[in-house]
């Protein structure tokens, strides 16, 4: 029998979702309503019928993801504490930022991101160290620290939300709105995907590449911040403000998040491949396995940033009356997408593994980056909101 249909035949003798659940589940599943209720009642004032329905949605998925992928939980509860300790500390008056000792050193928006940041980056090297020098304990560090960075990363962004509506309720915004607040959501959003494929694949040595292009986001999110400033909350533009943009962004981000994953385990996988005997080998993962996880990353990463490009569409029929204007903005969003198409056509249909796919990986990254920000460098249109 081969190894896919013993797989699926052990998938198959799997109890059903429901039936695995035990009564900390459920317990989890009645904060997330209680939590959700919470908010519907307190802020639907602020929301539209659209806005509820994303509310009820993201309490689904976090549903869902705490009984699929149990880490899921602790860092949501840590999220939840944090961000609502700085809601507390803030009261209505934004100046405490200024003066009180918390949130001024932990847990302000800025101070969680620089946090982030900071974890990031020792993040990193942990996981290079641990490679190098083969140390399970060094591993075992860089993954603690990429989960902290992550929780501070999304507190930050949640006490930024908050911050937000404290300066006027005008202003008050989800923060996926600039540059500076997208690259903490991709950041955040590429950590979580390979924390996932590191638990599922019970392996941790990919760890370093993976974060290295992270910290390269933290490198661009440091200097767009203190040489542009763009830390400081601005008011919206007009064309921002849609629910459009709570959807469309962060499903967005999970898209690039995926290419990204991909990319870096395919520099991986050139690397060992190149040398098969080397001293490389020893410390990463087969090829089969990288091979996999690629596609596997790609995969889904396509499947989002398909959704996030007809829900794009359909924001620009709202925003400017057509679903598709040729903007540069746009243009190269389908070129990222026929990138992808074809990469899985090519796996799916001819067969094509290995090296090829991994350099296509690999370039792809490239194009996907001019797409997200060379176009807003280098070319103007309707995104012209998005400019460095």
């Amino acid at each position: 029998m081969s190894v896919s249909s013993d797989y699926l035949e052990q998938e198959f003798k799997q109890p059903s979702l429901l039936k695995r659940l035990g009564w900390f589940d459920w317990l989890w599943a009645l904060l997330t309503v209680a939590g959700t209720v919470y908010a519907h009642i307190h802020y639907v004032e602020f929301m539209d019928s659209y806005e509820v329905g994303i509310l009820y949605g993201t309490a689904i998925t976090l549903i869902w993801l705490g009984w699929t992928w149990k880490p899921t939980r602790q860092l949501s509860l840590v999220i939840a504490l944090l961000s609502l300790f700085a809601i507390a500390l803030y009261g209505s008056d934004l100046a405490r930022g200024d003066s009180n000792f918390f949130l001024k050193y932990l847990v302000s928006s800025q101070s969680a991101i620089m946090w982030m940041s900071a974890l990031y980056v020792m993040a990193t090297f942990a996981y290079f160290f641990g490679m190098f020098a083969r140390s399970d304990f060094s591993n075992r560090v860089g993954s603690a620290l990429t989960w902290s960075a992550t929780a501070m990363g999304f507190t930050g962004l949640m006490v930024r939300w908050r911050e937000s509506y404290l300066i006027s309720h005008d202003v008050g915004h989800i923060p996926v709105s600039n540059l500076y607040e997208v690259f903490i959501l991709f950041a955040v959003i590429t950590a979580l995907m390979y924390l996932f494929y590191e638990g599922r694949y019970k392996s941790r040595q990919l760890g370093g590449f993976v974060l290295t292009v992270i910290s390269a986001a933290v490198a661009f999110l440091l200097w767009y911040a203190f040489a542009r400033g763009a830390h400081e909350i601005q008011p919206l533009v007009p064309a921002l403000q849609s629910y459009w943009m709570k959807i469309h962004v962060p499903t967005n981000f999970i898209g690039y998040g995926g290419f990204a994953l991909a990319a870096m385990v395919a520099v991986a996988y050139l690397l060992v491949e190149r040398r098969p005997e080397g001293w490389l080998a020893g410390r990463l993962p087969s090829l089969e396995q990288m091979d996999d996880v690629m596609y596997k990353a790609i995969a889904l990463g396509f499947a989002f940033f398909t959704v996030a490009t007809v829900l794009g569409a359909m924001w620009a029929a709202e925003a400017w009356g057509g679903y598709w204007s040729w903007d540069p903005k746009e243009t190269w969003a389908l070129i990222v997408w026929l990138n992808y198409a074809a990469w899985l056509h090519l796996r799916l249909t001819k067969g094509w593994r290995g090296r090829p796919l991994a350099w296509w990986s690999v370039v792809g990254l490239f194009i996907t980056l001019f797409a997200f920000l060379g176009v807003n460098m280098f070319l103007s249109g309707l995104h012209s909101y998005g400019t460095l």
